[in-house]
């Protein structure tokens, strides 16, 4: 019986499934592109990054003094963007361990976006930094340079 079996039914069944599952997380991709960051334009965030985003781009991420601005002085505008936004690794108790993948594509997006607001902005150094900084798997990491070198970002 199985000589006359006809795989492709099946496959095609398959196939439909899997384009349906992938254009769920495509729409969920886009709903979080058009809702990115809209804590920063509310009063608890604004008036802070008024002042810092300026500041911000003539750092070098991961410096001294980027640190001191960014996670001493911005530290009210900051904890409520994290506690508001799950591409953050800050927005989970246990960091990124607690993100989907969702939450990460939506954070290395975010990082190299980051890195053109800095005037020596490199997303290799960020990667490397942000490696370091929330203690991801050797694994993880090279998931997201592949990523950034796929998007054409390296």
């Amino acid at each position: 019986m199985t000589e006359n079996y006809d795989s492709a039914p099946e496959t095609k069944k398959h196939i439909e499934r899997v384009r349906r599952l992938m254009t769920g997380a495509i729409n969920l991709l886009k709903v979080r592109a058009e809702c990115h960051d809209q804590s920063k334009l509310g009063d608890v965030e604004k008036k802070t990054f008024d002042i810092y985003t300026p500041r911000l781009k003539g750092t070098t991420y991961g410096s001294n003094r980027y640190k001191q601005e960014l996670l001493t002085e911005m530290n009210v505008a900051l904890k409520h963007h994290y506690e508001n936004n799950s591409h953050h690794p800050e927005h989970f108790e246990n960091g990124i361990d607690g993100m989907t993948l969702i939450d990460l594509l939506e954070m290395v997006c975010d990082w190299n976006a980051a890195t053109e607001r800095h005037a020596d902005g490199n997303i290799v150094e960020s990667l490397r930094i942000n490696k370091e900084r929330f203690k991801m798997s050797d694994q993880l990491s090279k998931i997201l340079e592949n990523t950034c070198q796929q998007m054409n970002w390296l």
